[in-house]
């Protein structure tokens, strides 16, 4: 039986309001779902759902981001803030932490801010360590998944504004080299781009900036991080695997799992291997005593 999933709107120290859906299992310890981006929306309800049996679960639209209240506060250390607000609200002292992509960025800056309040970390698909070094290698990567007129369709798209039919258009050119797939990749970027949410842009702008700009500290950081980690990549993510391999490697409590024959979501792609690894190690770290 699928859990019952509850949906509110949580208030921040700053007048900010968070968009959040929850599941509660008695006597189970938390697990928040961070998305990507970053300036997207939550899009790991099929991630949750993979564990609400194990966990309770708590999934959010960061500031500015989807349902949440719109905002111009694009620092780091904000977003750090908001979640552990979010932590406080659900009435967890600790929890486990699942990040996608951005996500993944954000939650390893929320455990090496917070490490007392983290009990575990699930880092999937995120650039890793070293992201400067490995940005032409993703961007070679996507363009050769794209046809020459798809790449000339986006290009023209992007400089410019674009109608609502557009902008669908402009964000499944942009997002279908994350599937591995060419014969599928094309339909699900187009659904990922039908969400009838705004980028927001200056989010987006801000915090690639930032997080570049600490990218030399990024080992020392690691270092503090003193949480049990999961690292998990799709094979086929056009985000280099040699990030996630550093990252796993800079951690001291970490192990990677690379999956084969699937891109940047792999929970759609490899639905069955993607569950099994997150169970195993969830059940590990929540204590469940539950056959994964």
């Amino acid at each position: 039986m699928a859990a019952a999933v509850l949906t509110r709107t949580v208030p921040l120290s700053d007048g900010a309001q968070l968009w959040t859906a929850s599941t509660r299992l008695p006597g189970a310890p938390g697990m928040a779902f961070v998305h990507g981006g970053p300036g997207l929306w939550d899009n790991l309800e099929p991630v949750a759902a993979m564990v609400d049996d194990l966990v309770s679960t708590v999934r959010y639209d960061q500031r500015a981001c989807g349902r949440s209240s719109a905002d111009t506060d694009h620092r780091m250390s904000r977003f750090v803030a908001d979640l552990d607000e979010l932590r406080g609200h659900t009435g967890f002292a600790r929890w486990l932490v699942f990040g996608h992509s951005f996500g993944a960025t954000l939650a390893l800056a929320y455990a090496v801010a917070h490490p007392d309040r983290v009990a575990a970390l699930v880092l999937a698909d995120g650039v890793g360590l070293d992201w400067p070094e490995f940005r032409a290698e993703y961007h070679r990567n996507a363009r050769q998944r794209r046809t020459v007129d798809q790449q000339a369709r986006l290009t023209e798209l992007g400089s410019r504004p674009r109608s609502a039919p557009e902008e669908v258009e402009w964000r499944t050119l942009s997002w279908l080299p994350d599937f591995a797939d060419p014969v599928t990749a094309e339909a699900l970027a187009r659904e990922d781009a039908q969400a009838p949410f705004a980028i927001d842009t200056a989010g987006n702008a801000a915090l690639n900036a930032e997080t570049d700009a600490e990218a030399g500290r990024e080992r020392e950081r690691c270092a503090q991080v003193t949480a049990p980690v999961l690292v998990v990549h799709g094979e086929a993510d056009p985000r280099p695997v040699g990030g996630a391999l550093r990252l796993a490697e800079a951690l001291p409590d970490a192990e990677l799992v690379v999956l084969p024959g699937c891109g940047h979501q792999p929970w759609r792609e490899r639905p069955d291997r993607f569950r099994a690894v997150l169970r195993s190690f969830v059940a590990r770290q929540a204590g469940a005593g539950r056959a994964p």
